[in-house]
């Protein structure tokens, strides 16, 4: 296969797949955890409650420091580095083998839902994560397993660590780049232990990830202490459950086929029936199966959540690609595999989107169904319904306002950081009102902080809350301490393809008696 024939499909596989990313990106309303990344930007800070910084910077970066505040410019960095990240597996594969196992990693890559929708479309923290993190790996692969250390491969070896930091401000989770480097040059390639460049690189791992211990510090380390009790292992037991869910969610977020072809490979690589430089394999190995390994354990006694294994698995798609390259000598240009896992990634987009914009399955009738659970098991109401929420809510406003309903300086209060950033984004901003919220930390998260930033609460303060029939929750039972009055005002109905989906609740709490206090 030619050169020019493998550039020519890349080309071609990172248009077509940003050109759909981009419509989608265009036509879908942001996700809870997405618009909550959104006041990251807003309140930029060294780190945040539950994550580092880094995906509030991207945020601010492309979208030109909120300048533009659409779904789209929002996920403008998703949609930038999702198409480098497939540009990086090219390069991974083709350092690693050739140019053909280099496509084949980027084919791979863009049928996996991690990277084709996770990390390519939705902003998360994922999103920058994964873009250091190939970074972090294609550098690694060029320093850690070469037998000579040289000026070159110094050189790779600060940017391992270089681009590892990037990550760990990403992601903690990108630690376990360091954790698969050190492994491997302590197992095979002692050189190194004896270089200064390589305790250079994780000084300067460290030293970009400063800010983060910095900020910390300063708040009594509760981000590394929210994030160790998602995975303490001594305050809960056995779980099969939990561990069910983890392995299923592994299986679908990086497409079945996938899932099934990176096994396949894995026992063809102990089997030693891989082609591939056993520095590479290792290397590999100890960057991926470490990471995969300890959150399937930390399953089976706490809930975790599938793409934190994501970025493992992703680099085991390398080995994938080499499976399918040495299988595939002299047959055809896209293997069997790859074919079908694209095949299965269109039907699920396709599938996803229909079902979000149209509502392809009906899970509750309007007639039958009690006003305050109508479409509560429909997960796709997530992305749907909150511009209607919002036009809604300007009408109510903008007739209390005209009535002299509520004082001026009236906000909207919510009880946790979901819907509180959804409410903030699509009611609070085009009103130009606050979003507030009252609740435990573990529950507010960074509104703690936003609470703060926006003058926090006073006696005799007007709010609205807005609840909808998909979560919903009584103010009368969560703020009835905190307002002499909690009245509903108004029902909006969220409509989809014609259809009545969902509702939203407007409350209207009037003279606030108890000022909340939020123990951190």
């Amino acid at each position: 296969m030619t050169e020019e024939k493998i550039k020519k499909a890349l080309a071609w596989l990172i248009f077509i797949s940003i050109l759909i990313r981009i419509f989608l990106s265009w036509t879908l309303e942001l996700g809870n955890d997405e618009v909550y990344y959104w006041t990251y930007a807003m309140y930029p800070d060294l780190s945040h409650f539950d994550h580092p910084p880094m995906v509030g910077w991207i945020i601010q970066l492309f979208s030109f420091n909120l300048f533009f505040e659409s779904e789209l410019f929002l996920r403008l960095g998703s949609l930038i580095f999702g198409s480098l990240n497939c540009l990086l597996m090219f390069y991974i594969g083709k350092e690693i083998k050739d140019s053909l196992t280099g496509l084949y990693a980027a084919l791979l890559y863009t049928t996996s839902v991690y990277g084709f929708i996770i990390t390519g479309i939705f902003i998360l923290p994922d999103t920058p994560q994964m873009f250091f993190w190939l970074l972090a790996v294609f550098f690694a692969i060029k320093s850690s397993s070469v037998t000579q250390i040289d000026r070159i491969s110094k050189r790779n070896m600060i940017l391992t660590g270089l681009f590892t930091g990037f990550g760990m401000l990403s992601k903690y989770t990108s630690i376990f780049i360091w954790t698969g480097v050190i492994s491997y040059i302590c197992l095979f390639n002692r050189k190194w232990l004896k270089s200064k460049w390589l305790y250079l690189s994780f000084f300067i791992t460290l030293l970009i990830f400063s800010p983060v211990i910095y900020w910390n510090i300063k708040n009594n380390f509760i981000s590394f202490s929210f994030q160790s009790e998602r995975v303490n292992l001594f305050t809960s037991s056995l779980r099969v459950d939990y561990f069910i869910m983890e392995i299923l969610g592994e299986f679908l977020y990086n497409n079945p086929v996938n899932f099934i072809l990176i096994i396949i490979s894995l026992i063809a690589i102990f089997k030693k029936r891989v082609e591939l430089s056993l520095n590479h394999a290792r290397l590999i190995l100890l960057i991926s199966l470490p990471m995969i390994i300890i959150f399937i354990i930390f399953s089976l006694f706490r809930r975790t959540l599938p793409h934190w294994t994501a970025p493992g698995y992703t680099t085991l798609l390398i080995i994938a690609a080499v499976f399918l390259r040495n299988k595939n000598i002299g047959e055809k240009f896209i293997p069997a595999p790859i074919k079908a896992a694209g095949l299965l990634l269109v039907i699920v987009v396709l599938i996803g989107f229909l079902q979000v914009n149209y509502g392809l399955v009906r899970f509750s009738n309007p007639v039958k169904t009690d006003p305050i659970e109508l479409g509560k098991y429909d997960l796709s109401l997530e992305v749907f319904g909150w511009k209607q929420i919002g036009k809604g809510f300007t009408k109510v406003l903008n007739r209390d306002k005209e009535k002299k309903k509520l004082n001026d300086d009236a906000v909207i209060i919510t009880y946790r950081w979901f819907p509180a950033a959804n409410l903030d984004y699509y009611a609070g901003r085009p009103n130009q009102i606050k979003t507030l919220a009252i609740g435990s930390i573990n529950d507010i998260h960074k509104y703690y902080w936003i609470n703060q930033y926006r003058g926090g609460f006073f006696y005799g303060m007007d709010a609205y809350f807005i609840t909808t029939s998909y979560d919903y929750a009584d103010p009368c039972y969560i703020f009835s301490d905190f307002f002499e009055i909690i009245e509903v005002t108004d029902t909006i109905r969220i409509n989809r393809a014609g259809s009545h989906v969902m509702n939203a609740f407007i409350y209207r709490m009037e003279n606030m008696k108890k000022l909340p206090v939020i123990k951190r």
